[in-house]
């Protein structure tokens, strides 16, 4: 009886965010607010983007053998999916985004302003 039972981690999550890898976005809050770059990588689980050249972070790396030199370390660290949107590169504007479907019944992504089609 209690294998019939499944908790959360059992079942199989599936996690959505609004962007991609690749896509280019804007930074709409924070530190680096009103910057575009291009995403990385995704973390779906944490629901949170690297972003190229946005939110750089330094790390101090000690000396792991004898004889080798510390180092700093420059990096982008991860931000959250909702402080991001989509950048339409053509119209050098931001926009929400809305799924539609193309003409051969595929569904897509297309910014609300612009009207771009993303995929």
């Amino acid at each position: 009886m209690a294998n019939e039972l499944h908790s959360a981690k059992d079942t199989a999550m599936r996690y959505k965010m609004h962007v991609k890898k690749g896509d280019t976005v804007q930074v709409i809050a924070g530190r680096d607010k009103g910057k575009v770059g291009e995403i990385l990588r995704t973390l779906p689980k944490r629901s949170s983007v690297i972003v190229k050249g946005i939110n750089i972070k330094t790390k101090h790396v000690k000396p792991q053998q004898e004889g080798e030199t510390g180092q700093i370390v420059t990096f982008e660290a991860p931000i959250h999916s909702s402080n991001v949107m989509l950048y339409s590169t053509k119209q050098k504007i931001a926009s929400r985004i809305c799924y539609t479907f193309n003409a051969e019944g595929r569904k897509v992504r297309m910014l609300k302003k612009t009207g771009e089609i993303i995929d």
